[in-house]
């Protein structure tokens, strides 16, 4: 795709045509626009989730949005009528109650007016007649008066504005379906809520029927309701949400026991949404089963794609993209189409798999932002590519920040060894968040063979334990049960502060064993990665491209990882000039590699 930059690509105006990748998810949205049908998304976080729920509300067909109004119930106050119409009407009548109070209000001040001016001249007309005493009297008599009468005027301008309605939806201006983000909303706000009246006695209280607030679930009648992380709604607001949902009305109640709203309760209110619910894999486990089930039986689950294939389409996709988060933030300059190359190489490098694109366009948009922001301080006018790759190289997230110092820590303090040939001792990789990091495993073995396992520390977590057993197969099977008779074998992860998890380490803790048991030093200019199947296979992982980079920045000469991962790796030539790249099968391959001498393996 041939452009100078990308103030030449055009971008579509329609949310749906703005969604990155997922065509299952465009596809069931669209669907769902059509049938009102209700939608939970699963993935991970940036992938464009809440995209998808504006785009369904735009998809929506025009329907007759409806003005509520709740009005003074004068059988039971705390049962406030609820009454619907077409919109506009609502702030119609709203408006009628109000002109007519304040007629009213202006005849009675005008009548108050007079009597003032009455009071005040009557006491001079009693004083010529009757004298100052009588006059006298005469002017308390009128004050008392127009105090008295001033009460009450305000008494009953107060009573007439207590019975006018209250408009608690008003759609007078709104042309197109609702949407409402109910994101991390308490269950007032999600469900509606009646307001706390502590003047409960002596004519001063507010009626019910004023103190009565709107749920969002009220507000999106007709529209797209849109929670994300929806389990970390409690379990009764799932139920009432629910309930909502299948009623397609729900009455406003107040939400604490303590409050004087909890004894008001209002009509049904109309809430005929369309459910968007958003979370992560978690999500399932917490959602209440009941609200997940009416779902999935009225409207469709998705799980939302990481990444995508790299083809031209997808490519040209990508460019769109960036032009998209380029025009959304409307500070930043264009970008060339050589910076928008290095972008697109950063998403291949992040989806950590051959040939694929990654969708977490969230992040990738705030590395366009904070190229965008050096170009503004170069006084460029546009984004080049030596703008996109400081940006990138510049540690923006906590994990990357994280992993730096973890890597100048142990280098500070010579952790990691880069030359040289040590027993037990092997350089393993592991990754934080999208940071790579050099983790330093040793092992040793002491006389005993008390203990029938590998005793591994450095607050491993579920799968890295799963991981060191598997290991634990592969010395047995090969070594003998003498092993378990003669020694224990101790495996400790070195300044793992922030804890291991995962098997990505098996490769490296099996090399510490068999070096300490054979006595056979390991290469120190080596780094390793891999997982490791019972039967001695190097098997796949994940982030080798970032893992790759932490040994370049330790200063490492040589790295070994699984042959499966040969294609996932992207690394410019000024990186791969610094290392060598060595690919590995199976065990054997690895300890050919690494260790000083040769060894017999079954």
């Amino acid at each position: 795709m041939n452009f100078g930059n990308t103030s030449e690509l055009n971008v579509p105006k329609k949310i749906i045509n703005k969604i990155i990748g997922q065509t299952r998810a465009v596809d069931i949205i669209n669907k769902a626009s059509k049938q009102r049908r209700h939608v939970l998304l699963i993935g991970s976080p940036g992938t464009g989730k809440s995209m998808l729920g504006k785009a369904l509300s735009e998809l929506l067909p025009k329907s007759a949005l409806e003005d509520v109004l709740v009005l003074s119930n004068h059988k039971d106050q705390n049962m406030p009528l609820v009454r619907t119409m077409i919109s506009g009407r609502g702030s119609e009548i709203l408006s009628m109650a109000r002109q007519n109070s304040a007629k009213n209000l202006k005849k009675q001040s005008i009548f108050f007016l007079i009597f003032s001016i009455l009071a005040l001249m009557f006491p001079w007309w009693i004083r010529l007649i009757y004298g100052d005493i009588m006059a006298a009297a005469s002017m308390v008599s009128g004050v008392m008066f127009l105090v008295l009468y001033g009460i009450a005027i305000n008494m009953n301008s107060r009573r007439k504005q207590n019975n006018e309605p209250k408009l608690l939806i008003d759609n007078k201006l709104k042309i197109s379906s609702p949407y409402v983000d109910a994101t991390g909303a308490h269950a007032g706000a999600l469900l509606g809520d009646v307001r706390h009246d502590p003047f409960q006695s002596g004519g001063l209280g507010t009626p019910a029927h004023l103190r009565v607030e709107p749920g969002m679930i009220h507000r999106a009648n007709k529209g797209v309701l849109f929670i994300d992380e929806i389990a970390t709604l409690d379990l009764p607001t799932q139920q009432e949400l629910l309930t909502a949902m299948q009623e397609k009305k729900s009455s406003i109640t107040g939400k604490s026991d303590k409050s004087a709203g909890a004894m008001v309760r209002t009509q049904p209110v109309p809430c005929d949404f369309i459910l968007v619910a958003a979370g992560n894999l978690d999500t399932i486990e917490r959602m209440h089963p009941a609200l997940r089930s009416r779902i999935r039986g009225y409207g469709y689950e998705v799980f939302m794609d990481k990444d995508i294939d790299e083809t031209k389409d997808n490519v040209k996709l990508y460019y769109q993209f960036i032009a998209q988060e380029i025009r959304k933030d409307g500070k930043i300059p264009h970008m060339s189409k050589k910076a928008c190359d290095e972008i697109i190489r950063i998403a291949k490098k992040m989806s950590g798999k051959k040939n694929k694109l990654t969708l977490r366009l969230r992040e990738l948009g705030g590395l366009i932002r904070a190229a965008g922001d050096l170009a503004i301080e170069d006084k460029s006018k546009l984004i080049e590519f030596k703008h996109v790759t400081a940006a990138s190289k510049d540690p923006r997230t906590l994990e990357n920040q994280i992993a730096n110092k973890h890597i100048k820590n142990i280098t500070d303090y010579q952790i990691i060894r880069n030359s040289g040939y040590e027993v037990g001792r092997v350089n393993g990789l592991a990754v934080i968040g999208d940071s790579g990091i050099v983790l330093p495993i040793e092992s040793e073995l002491t006389p005993g063979g008390k203990r029938k396992q590998i005793i591994a520390t450095g607050k491993l977590g579920t799968i890295a334990k799963e991981a060191i057993s598997n290991v634990s197969a592969i010395i047995l099977k090969n070594f003998g049960k003498d092993i378990n008779e003669k020694y224990d074998v101790f495996v400790q992860f070195i300044q793992t502060y922030e804890g291991v998890e995962g098997d990505s380490a098996s490769v490296s803790v099996a090399t510490a064993i068999i070096s300490a048991l054979t006595k056979n030093p390991v290469d120190q200019s080596f780094a390793m990665t891999g997982s490791l199947s019972v039967r001695g296979e190097v098997l796949p992982v994940g982030g080798v491209t970032n893992k790759i980079e932490a040994a370049i920045s330790a200063g490492l000469k040589d790295v070994i990882v699984p042959l499966s991962n040969k294609e996932d790796i992207v690394l410019d030539k000024k990186q791969l000039k610094k290392i060598n790249i060595h690919y590995a099968q199976n065990i054997e391959d690895v300890l050919k590699l690494a260790l000083k001498k040769k060894i017999k393996w079954k």
